[in-house]
């Protein structure tokens, strides 16, 4: 079995900065790619940003893209999420996930999935 533990959520003030991390646990696990995805109350769960293990190419939804960046530690098994310039809207519980299929941008291919980290952010 898989598990994936999302960490790093909180509060924070509108400008200021986040850094959320997720570790795949078992070392047998095999990957193409780790996503990040969020969801507000009353909304639908979107796409923040994803990687690729192997090449770490990395696509960014355009609501994110400037702030946010995505990274991997191949070694540890584990992506992180630095989000910088946060505003208000970015608020939602991020999931980290894991998808085996090389469409990293179909989040219906994500086949594991963490618990999720609350990120709330103050004006």
């Amino acid at each position: 079995q898989v598990q994936l533990v999302e960490s790093g959520g909180g509060l924070v003030q509108a400008g200021g900065s986040l850094r959320l991390s997720c570790v795949v646990s078992g070392r047998t696990f095999s990957s193409y790619a780790m996503g990040w995805f969020r969801q507000a109350p009353g909304k639908e769960r979107e796409f923040v940003a994803t990687i690729s293990w192997s090449s770490g190419n990395t696509y960014y939804a355009d609501s994110v893209k400037g702030r946010f960046t995505i990274s991997r530690d191949n070694a540890k098994n584990t992506v992180a999420l630095q989000m910088n310039s946060l505003k208000p809207e970015d608020t939602a519980v991020y999931y980290c996930a894991a998808t085996r299929d090389i469409s990293m941008l179909n989040q219906y291919k994500y086949s594991y999935w963490g618990q999720g980290t609350q990120v709330t952010v103050s004006s």
